[in-house]
């Protein structure tokens, strides 16, 4: 018994990690001949106003047709993370066999059935169907002016359109409005009709897209805006540095000159002192450390997926985001264990196991502890969101089997190739102690102020970003996605310089952590914003909504701060070099 069900699982979760690659069965092949099979799923039902909060289609009393095969099904692991619950119609539908207006089936209307559908009514539900992976939407029903009658749409008139063997269009119209009462039947009907368009197949999806509102004027401003304060910031920072650190150097070859006892007498002051002290290993280095590494793993993941968008229309398939995403993550893990190995062991860490372990863990853990609170909320609403039991099993084992292994490998290429310190001078064996500075010099102060300017160079692409995913667009411009990401890259470097310069030019030498924070300070300012963008740019409502928001919100703004954080690592060869001729 206990191996039989060792042997079920191990199948499913081989299964499972197979689907992240792309597998192309005969429906995924796109192609069809006269009068062959072209199969109408239906996914999921729920209110307009909460994207994510859907449940199966059935889940209302709808009622399906007659035909109970089917030639084929296919389901990803990202189908089954984002809740596509794809559920065959029972609808006769063959390739350029048109159907006049056909009843498929009847509803019995029992008082239940009645008060559910009036209940989805109320609510605005809408429902979303699938021919050939093209989308279709369509509203359940609609009340009258007061109110107090309810109609249910019964005629569902599909428009296919083809060029050659491929399908590149559909269109639903919704008719046949029928008042809803108890204790009577509804006949629910469908039509067919084929139609020969123009369209090629590669740009069947367009008439999903927004040019206009992705491509909107102030989309680009708000690039040009950004582009511009780069090169503002970098030339105001390179200007301020480069004569501060020449009035600096200046001032202690001048010191140099002078005899001991001036030279006690004199007031000293600035970065020079502490640069016995400045190479000191920060405080807690383990979580510093895996901190660094998950960072530069997250980093390489959204420039990878970003490129791969560019290049390919991830979009067009069901879930292939989410599960190109995952593999990347995979694959990327010794990224994670080479930085984060490498930086705890010129710290002098001894426990690198167990920062192997932290570092492979942290970010998998962070997103899974989320997904499984809410996935209690989604249980308890029978929502397709609701991630099947197999499905966390299988991301479980990946978590074990593919990135441990791979982190291991990279901490200890990280620890033999580049663990050893090569820091430019002596760290002194008693620390410097720390004098008092003004109240806007010190590390909190530097870390709320840190993240201003890098959230003010992303935040108008956050916008396009939130409604992408929590309304009902489709982002595509992975462009803008790429420059924003490389302003930000450019706008943190700088401001952590900056931050970082103040810091040591007051003698307080503890710069790692206030380098850190002050970059990862712009996840706060994120997820500030999205409570705004929740009140006042949206109309959702409930607590499982709610819950879904400001939860992966909150993974969504971590993870930007991490990646903010990591940029720390671009800088210190800055640093080094400012207090290497010491």
């Amino acid at each position: 018994m206990g191996s039989s069900r060792w042997k079920v699982a191990v199948a499913a979760f081989v299964a499972i990690v197979g689907s992240l690659l792309p597998v192309h069965a005969d429906e995924h092949e796109h192609t069809y001949t006269d009068k062959e099979e072209v199969v109408l799923w239906m996914n999921t039902v729920g209110p307009y106003h909460n994207r994510q909060e859907t449940y199966k289609y059935f889940s209302l009393p709808f009622c399906a047709g007659s035909k109970k095969t089917i030639s084929h099904y296919h389901e990803t692991l990202g189908e089954a993370l984002q809740g596509v619950e794809l559920e065959f119609s029972g609808l006769d539908i063959k390739f350029k066999d048109e159907v006049m207006q056909t009843t498929y089936c009847e509803i019995d209307l029992d008082k239940a059935k009645r008060d559910a559908f009036v209940y989805a009514i109320k609510n605005h539900y809408w429902y979303q169907m699938y021919i050939d992976d093209l989308p279709i939407w369509g509203i359940v029903g609609e009340a009258d002016e007061n109110g107090e009658d309810h109609y249910l749409w019964t005629y569902k008139k599909l428009e296919i359109g083809y060029n050659g063997n491929r399908i590149v269009d559909v269109n639903l119209t919704s008719e046949g409005k029928v008042r809803l009462m108890a204790n009577t039947r509804i006949a629910m009907s469908y039509s067919v009709k084929w139609k020969k368009s123009d369209v090629k197949f590669e740009d069947r999806f367009d008439k999903y897209l927004d040019p206009s509102f992705f491509q909107h004027r102030i989309h680009w401003f708000s690039i040009f805006n950004s582009f511009m304060m780069v090169i503002f910031l970098v030339g105001l920072v390179s200007m301020i540095l480069m004569r501060t650190l020449r009035k600096d150097y200046a001032r202690y070859s001048k010191e140099e000159e002078m005899d001991d006892m001036d030279r006690d007498l004199g007031d000293e002051y600035g970065w020079k002192q502490v640069h016995g002290d400045v190479f000191r290993p920060s405080s807690h280095p383990l979580i510093f450390s895996s901190l660094i590494g998950s960072g530069c793993q997250i980093f390489s993941v959204s420039l990878i997926v970003i490129i791969v968008a560019m290049v390919e229309d991830l979009y067009t398939e069901r879930g292939s985001m989410l599960s190109t995403a995952i593999f990347v993550y995979a694959a990327t893990s010794p990224v994670n264990g080479y930085f984060g190995g490498s930086l705890y062991a010129k710290q002098g860490g001894r426990r690198w196991i167990k920062q192997m372990f932290i570092g492979a863990f942290m970010i998998p853990a962070m997103v899974c502890g989320t997904a499984f609170f809410i996935n209690f909320i989604a249980i308890y609403y029978h929502a397709s969101r609701a991630i099947p039991f197999g499905t966390m099993v299988a991301v479980c084992c990946i978590c074990f089997f593919v990135i441990l292994p791979l982190n291991l490998v990279g901490t200890i290429l990280g620890r033999n190739l580049s663990g050893q310190p090569n820091f430019p001078c002596r760290v002194n064996a008693v620390p410097r102690p720390i004098p008092e500075k003004k109240w806007f010099m010190e590390p909190a102060v530097i870390v709320c102020l840190g993240g201003i300017l890098p959230f003010g160079s992303i935040f108008i692409e956050m916008y396009f970003i939130f409604t992408s995913f929590w309304a009902y667009k489709i982002y595509y411009v992975y462009g803008f996605m790429m420059l924003v990401l490389v302003i930000l890259c450019i706008v943190t470097v700088c401001v952590t310089i900056v931050c970082t310069y103040f810091l040591l030019n007051a003698e307080d030498y503890r710069w790692q952590w206030t380098s850190f924070l002050s970059a990862a300070s712009t996840a706060v300012y994120v997820y500030m914003y999205s409570f705004y963008y929740y009140f006042f740019k949206t109309k959702m409502y409930g607590l499982f909504q709610t819950s879904f928001y400001f939860g992966y919100m909150a993974v969504f703004s971590t993870a930007l701060g991490i990646i903010c954080a990591f940029f720390f690592l671009l800088k210190p060869s800055v640093n080094s070099s400012n207090l290497s001729v010491l």
